[in-house]
C-alpha cells in the first residue's frame, strides 16, 4: 500500500496495491502492520457501511471528546468526492480541507485522523462507503459544520440546489460559530 501524506498533518491518501488476472482482482485494504510501519498508529474498533444516490452530500460529521473518532475510508462500488475539514483550533491548516476521488475502481482511502469534520458527495448513480472508526460512536458526541459554509470553498462536484441533504447538516454551525471541541 502506497501513504500518501496530503497538505493536512494526519491526513493520508492510501493507494493499494492491485493483482488481477482472469478471476477479476485482489487487493488488501488494511494491514496494521503496514500502518505501524508508516508510524500511524491506529486501534479500529467499528466498522460501518452506507449506501447513496447521486447527489447526497453525507456530513460535514465528526464525534466530540472522548468519542473522537479517526476513520480510514473507502468505496466499495460507485464514485464519491469525499472531504476532511481540519478543526483542530491550535492547527496552522485550521478551516482547511482536502478533497479525494474515492472510488471502487480506484481502491484509494483516505485516513481521517481524530480533530477532523467529515463528509462526502455521491458522484455517481449510486455508491457504496465503508469505513473503519477507532472509537465507538456516541450520539451525545455528535457535531457538525454546515456543509455550504462559505467560508470552507468546498466544491462538492454537484449543484447543491439539488443537493439531497438532510436540514440538519444545512444547520450546523458555519466554522467561526463552531465552539472549540479539538
Amino acid at each position: 500500500m502506497n501513504f500518501t501524506k496530503t497538505n493536512l498533518e494526519g491526513v493520508y491518501i492510501l493507494t493499494p496495491r492491485v493483482f488481477q488476472d482472469a478471476r477479476g482482482y485482489f487487493f488488501e485494504s488494511y494491514n496494521k502492520k503496514e500502518f505501524e510501519q508508516n508510524g500511524l498508529y491506529y486501534d479500529f474498533v467499528q466498522d460501518n457501511q452506507s449506501f447513496s444516490t447521486y447527489g447526497t452530500i453525507r456530513g460535514l460529521h465528526f464525534q466530540k471528546g472522548d468519542h473522537a473518532q479517526a476513520k480510514l475510508v473507502r468505496v466499495i462500488s460507485g464514485e464519491v468526492l469525499d472531504v476532511a475539514v481540519d478543526i483542530r483550533r491550535k492547527s496552522p491548516t485550521f478551516g482547511q480541507h482536502v478533497a479525494v476521488r474515492l472510488s471502487g475502481e480506484n481502491g484509494k482511502q483516505l485516513l481521517i485522523p481524530r480533530g477532523f469534520a467529515h463528509g462526502f458527495s455521491v458522484l455517481s448513480e449510486t455508491a457504496v462507503f465503508a469505513y473503519k472508526c477507532d472509537n465507538f460512536y456516541a450520539k451525545e458526541a455528535e457535531g457538525g459544520l454546515c456543509v455550504n459554509d462559505p467560508a470552507l470553498d468546498i466544491d462538492w462536484q454537484i449543484d447543491l440546489s439539488k443537493a439531497n441533504v438532510l436540514e440538519r447538516d444545512l444547520n450546523h454551525p458555519h466554522l467561526k460559530d463552531l465552539e472549540p471541541c479539538f
